[in-house]
């Protein structure tokens, strides 16, 4: 996805037009292509994590700018996200590491828009899903405050469509319950009650994107010894 041909409101909360990842001194993500939905190979999911504030006198605004600020920490243990210096802001990259299947996979995202209510990411070439992640919290009919994630995503290769049917959609969607969950958890909400929803967009898979494989984040990871001979 061309970035620049989102629709923009208000030039100052989104990036600037790129079509690749530059990172000086990291050669898992520099260079790599911008990948939404579009550039995906497996079938397309719209997948919603939301979770009630109870109880809890916060603005939306609030909450975001707390998101922003403490991103990583609200990770489920095992992963890392490496916040770019200038925070969670239109245009960053930051770096992600993750396990799975017995090895550790490094990737990243940029942040292709962020303000006082929301902000997005959306992947690189070789990340386990094509897409865009928004996160957002506004203030349900009753009042009360809520976060949310919202995914838009593809499985990025066969390898990673194949996993997901054999058990990586429940593993990532773990991961996402355990993120909001940390944030309201933050916030004195013992006992955080996420509404998840999740619907297959678009049963389709895209043949002419096959070749994504050959960049595959777990493929980098098992040859990495052999390419520093």
């Amino acid at each position: 996805m061309d970035i620049h041909e989102q629709p923009r409101t208000d030039e100052g909360n989104w990036a600037t037009h790129r079509t690749h990842f530059e990172v000086d001194g990291d050669d898992t993500v520099n260079g790599r292509r911008i990948s939404g939905p579009v550039q995906g190979f497996g079938k397309l999911w719209q997948k919603t994590f939301r979770v009630p504030l109870d109880d809890v006198a916060v603005d939306p605004e609030a909450v975001v700018a707390r998101w922003r600020e403490r991103y990583g920490e609200f990770w489920p243990e095992g992963n890392e996200f490496r916040s770019p210096l200038a925070g969670v802001a239109p245009g960053e990259i930051a770096l992600l590491s993750g396990r799975a299947g017995g090895l550790t996979l490094s990737t990243g995202i940029l942040v292709i828009f962020a303000d006082e209510t929301s902000f997005a990411f959306i992947t690189p070439e070789g990340h386990p899903f094509a897409g865009l992640i928004t996160f957002s919290a506004d203030r349900d009919a009753d009042g009360t405050t809520a976060a949310q994630v919202q995914l838009l995503i593809r499985a990025h290769d066969p390898m990673i469509e194949m996993g997901m049917a054999l058990g990586g959609h429940r593993k990532e969607e773990k991961l996402w319950l355990e993120t909001v969950g940390a944030l309201a958890r933050s916030y004195g909400v013992l006992q955080p009650e996420v509404v998840r929803t999740s619907v297959c967009v678009d049963r389709r898979r895209q043949w002419r994107r096959v070749g994504n494989i050959r960049h595959d984040a777990a493929l980098r990871a098992l040859t990495r010894p052999f390419r520093r001979r």
